[in-house]
Formats: structure tokens, C-alpha cells, sequence
């Protein structure tokens, strides 16, 4: 503005200047002209000036802006930016340190567990191999950490308390860790990687035996009782471990054999360690290919049925029998139950094989009825996975419903301890069922941790004992005063009692004298296929043994 008020001033003199001194016309025209296009150059040259100094500025800005492709978000705006527009240089720094800020809490989120504080998954895994790769030869050792009994925990306390209770095995795993780390050797590394599992990769030890005494630190550090709220927690620790270069040289191939001997010391009862052997690999490799087999066994019709009949000690006739499943492998041939049962209900195929069964179950006594067959009832088994799924009473009804066979002609057989750990809904659905007409029954008694109060709350109609009870009751007093005791324990909850794996005439008349209503077993007959099965209660019904011994 002065620029351009000197200007309108000198051109100003500079016309008066010419009207005094030139007399023609003409020329006092065309000298203020000229003194007019001088103030308008000065005028223009003032009005930029400023423009070209906001050019520079917003090309500086603009460089700065497009570093930030380069990684820098530190810089601050350039000198002419602040000088020039003061506000905006202001708030791009402000922004700036925003965007630094998101970036450290989102690494932070991606890196860390957000409840203990220690490395997650991803994080441990890339220390890991950078760890490993730098081992060379050396002895390293990683531990996989399972919480035994932690869900009881989030049940019964709260996910709030649970979160509060990871947090205290991660101190005292800390406390593990620090206490073995010396100024001489590198850092263990330990993280959390997903619920209740932990692990510890402890870069340098110098034998197996070493580290077997780190991971029976860990077990006894987990196993103290923690204070929680008021409670005092008992939840203990199952540790897998394994050894590099031993067992693996990658942060995969270690992880996987520390799980698999995690799983082994957690299915011994937990609290205890195990480190990862040749054995292990070797049935893990069976497991896997069990689990395959098992997906396509039952397309393929590899299941089969085999019943075996029960039979009252009153009057010896056949008051029902148990369907018990079994597997012809196309390689491995007859697989034992007790071989791929537990693999099916680890790897889930157990709902298929189950709907199967109550499929079969159901044909098999819609194809009785329709040909006069006399059985009562048919007894098959529930696997506690199968309880799991919230269809699964519905999908019971509807099978025997679509085979047009009543509730009354099935019994239920649940584990011991699936009877005592199931909620109460699943309660009310069984409750259900045996109001319809199903018997319910509890197998394998005596192998589990019963509640007797739960026991007379359960809607039951039979106990069946495990065989390992009345194993030796013809040769042991001892084995004759429990099953004495479990008989009348039976009788005060007014159930039915049931024998297995009855195999001798003194057995059986023992169990009779005692009070025992039913027994099966290879004393009367061994599992058959049904068509076998018809012929051989067809011949019993025709010859009951009234008045006879059990034998």
C-alpha cells in the first residue's frame, strides 16, 4: 500500500511538472499517460510481490507434505510456511503429531496383549525366528503354557476376573524370566498368544534336563493358589516342551511340538510338564490321519452297529441291549472305540458319527416293530461334545420322529462326568426327554468325581458300573465292600442298576445276592451284529431263565 501511495504521488508530480512546463496539447496528453502507466507498473510490481512469497510458501508446504511418503512425519513445516502462514504451519503440526500418535497405539495394539502387557502372538513369533536364526547350533527351549482350570474361573467369577487373574500368571511368569536371565545370555522372550495360553522361549540352556527344571518352574509358579477378590484360585498349568535344534528350527515347527506335548501332560491330569519325544510325533501323525479317515468314514459306510443284549438277574430274560459302535477301517481294519472316540470328539467328527447312530438306532427299531420285534428298548451312548451343540436335542427328537419310533423305545447313556458338569439347561432338555418316555442313564459310574447331591437332583432312570469296579469282586473282599456300597448309594436315589462286562457265573451271582437288577456281559453274550442279534433273543425269549442261576 505505501509502495503504491508513492507511486499515485510521483506520477502525480510528474503530470503537474508536464502540464506547467510543455504547452502543446499533445504532448501534456502523452506525458500523463506515461506517468499513469508508471503508477499502474508500480502499483502491479507491489500487489505482487506478496502472491509470490504465498507461492513459495505453499511450495514448501507442498514439499513437506509428499515427504511424508518417504517415512518422515518427524520434520517440522519449513521456516517460510511459520513466517508466512503462522496458522496453517500450526495446525499440519499438530496433525503431524496426531498421526505419530495413532501410529504408536495402533503398533502397540498389533504388538501387545492389551490385558497383560506382554508381546501377542505376532510379535512373539518375529522375535522368535530373529532369535533362532541367530542360536546357530546352541540348545534352545520353548514352553507352551496352558491354564488348567481357567474357564471354570471365567464362568464362575466373570471375564472381568478372569482378565484380572491373566494378568497375575503374567507377573509370575515374569518373575520366572527375570529371575534366569543373567548379564551373559540373551533375554527369554515371553507372550501371551491367545486366551489362557502362554508361552516362554529361553534363547540358551545347556541340556534337555535344564530345561525340563524350567518348566517345572512355570508349573509351580501357576500351581500357588492366587488371591483373587477374596477367593483363593486354584488353577494350575499343563507345560509342552520342546528343544531347537532337536525338535525344530523354526518358531512353527517349535510351537507345534510344544503344543502337541502340552496336549499329553494336560490329558495326565495337567499340572505337570512334558517334553516333546519321537513317540509323540508318532502318534500325533496317527491322530491326523485318524482325523482324516474319520471325515469321509461315515460316507463311505464304515460305521457298523454291534448290540449287545442286557439282561434281568430276576428272571433272566432280555430287557433291552446296548448299540456299540464300531469302525472297519479299509486299512487299519476293526479300529478299537476307544482308539477314535477321543480323536472324534477332539476334532468335532463326533456330531456326525452321532447323528449316524441315531439314525441307525432308529431304522433298526422302526424294521423290529414292523416285523413284531420284541425289545423293549435300545441304549446308545451321548458324547458330552454332542451336548455342546444347541441343536442337539432338537435334531434327537426329529430322527426318531421322521422314523416314526416313540421316545420310550431309547435310553440315553451319559458319561459320569458329563452328568455332573452339564448346565441346567441341558438338564431340563434330558428332563424333558424322559418325560416323553426315554430312559436316561449314566455309564462308567465310579470312574468320575460325583456330587451325591447332584446325583439325586439328576433326572435319571439306571447307574450303570464302570467294569473296573466288579473286576475282581469274586476274589476281593475289598472290591465287594465298595460294590456293596455303590449298590445301596444307587438304591437311595431310587435308580436301576446295571452291571457291564460281566465275564463269570461268580461274578454274576454275587452281583444278584447284592441287589444288582441287570447285567451284560460275555457270560450271556458278546456284541453281535443285528441280524445275529434277532436270532440270538429270538432263541433267549423262547427259553427264559426263570428260576435258574444267573448263569
Amino acid at each position: 500500500m505505501l509502495l503504491s501511495g508513492l507511486a499515485g504521488v510521483a506520477s502525480f508530480i510528474f503530470s503537474l511538472y508536464a502540464f506547467l512546463s510543455i504547452t502543446q496539447l499533445p504532448q501534456q496528453i502523452a506525458a500523463a499517460v506515461m506517468a499513469g502507466l508508471f503508477c499502474l507498473i508500480v502499483c502491479y510490481v507491489a500487489s505482487e510481490r506478496p502472491n509470490s512469497e504465498g507461492a513459495r510458501a505453499l511450495a514448501a508446504l507442498r514439499d513437506r507434505l509428499l515427504a511424508v511418503e518417504e517415512g518422515d512425519l518427524t520434520s517440522p513445516t519449513p521456516e517460510l510456511v511459520q513466517r508466512t502462514m503462522p496458522k496453517v504451519a500450526a495446525a499440519v503440526d499438530s496433525l503431524f503429531a496426531e498421526v505419530r500418535s495413532s501410529i504408536d497405539n495402533a503398533h502397540a495394539l498389533g504388538m501387545y496383549d492389551p490385558v497383560t502387557s506382554l508381546p501377542n502372538r505376532l510379535n512373539f513369533r518375529a522375535e522368535a525366528e530373529r532369535i533362532l536364526a541367530q542360536a546357530s547350533d546352541r540348545l534352545s527351549v520353548m514352553l507352551f503354557v496352558d491354564l488348567d482350570r481357567f474357564k471354570a474361573v471365567n464362568d464362575s467369577l466373570g471375564h472381568a476376573r478372569g482378565d484380572q487373574l491373566l494378568v497375575m500368571v503374567a507377573n509370575r511368569l515374569r518373575v520366572v524370566v527375570n529371575s534366569e536371565t543373567t548379564t551373559s545370555s540373551a533375554r527369554p522372550l515371553l507372550a501371551r498368544l491367545a486366551g489362557d495360553e502362554f508361552t516362554l522361549l529361553f534363547p540358551q540352556v545347556g541340556t534337555a534336563a535344564e530345561a525340563e527344571r524350567l518348566a517345572r518352574r512355570v508349573v509351580l509358579a501357576i500351581g500357588e493358589p492366587f488371591e483373587l477378590q477374596g477367593h483363593s484360585v486354584d488353577i494350575g498349568a499343563s507345560v509342552g516342551v520342546a528343544l531347537a535344534p532337536l525338535h525344530g528350527r523354526s518358531v512353527e515347527e517349535l510351537m507345534k511340538a510344544a503344543d502337541i506335548a502340552m496336549y499329553r501332560a494336560k490329558a495326565g491330569g495337567g499340572h505337570q510338564h512334558c517334553l516333546f519325544n519321537d513317540a509323540l510325533a508318532a502318534e500325533h501323525r496317527t491322530r491326523l490321519e485318524t482325523e482324516k479317515a474319520l471325515v469321509d468314514a461315515v460316507q463311505r459306510g464304515e460305521f457298523v452297529l454291534a448290540l449287545q443284549p442286557q439282561l434281568s438277574l430276576h428272571d433272566g430274560t432280555v430287557t433291552g441291549a446296548e448299540a456299540l459302535l464300531r469302525w472297519h477301517h479299509p486299512v487299519r481294519g476293526l479300529v478299537s472305540p476307544n482308539e477314535f472316540i477321543p480323536v472324534a470328539e477332539q476334532c468335532g467328527v463326533i456330531n456326525d458319527i452321532g447323528d449316524w447312530v441315531m439314525a441307525e438306532v432308529a431304522a433298526m427299531i422302526a424294521s423290529w416293530e414292523r416285523e413284531d420285534g420284541g425289545l423293549r428298548r435300545v441304549a446308545f451312548n451321548v458324547s458330552p461334545r454332542q451336548l455342546e451343540r444347541a441343536d442337539f436335542f432338537a435334531r434327537l427328537r426329529q430322527i426318531f420322529a421322521e422314523a416314526h419310533v416313540g421316545l420310550d423305545r431309547i435310553e440315553l447313556e451319559f458319561t459320569e462326568s458329563a452328568a455332573m458338569e452339564c448346565p441346567a439347561s441341558v438338564l431340563a432338555e434330558i428332563a424333558a426327554l424322559r418325560a416323553d418316555g426315554a430312559a436316561i442313564a449314566i455309564d462308567d459310574f465310579g470312574t468320575g468325581y460325583s456330587n451325591i447331591a447332584r446325583l439325586r437332583q439328576l433326572p435319571i432312570d439306571r447307574v450303570k458300573l464302570d467294569p473296573s469296579l466288579i473286576d475282581d469282586i469274586a476274589t476281593s473282599e475289598q472290591a465287594r465292600v465298595v460294590v456293596q456300597a455303590v449298590v445301596q448309594l444307587v438304591r437311595g436315589v431310587e435308580c436301576e442298576l446295571v452291571a457291564e462286562a460281566v465275564e463269570t457265573v461268580a461274578q454274576a451271582d454275587i452281583l444278584r445276592a447284592m441287589g444288582c437288577e441287570t447285567i451284560q456281559g460275555f457270560i450271556f453274550a458278546e456284541p453281535m451284529m443285528e441280524e445275529e442279534f434277532l436270532r440270538w433273543t429270538s432263541h433267549a425269549q423262547a427259553h427264559p431263565r426263570v428260576g435258574r442261576s444267573a448263569a
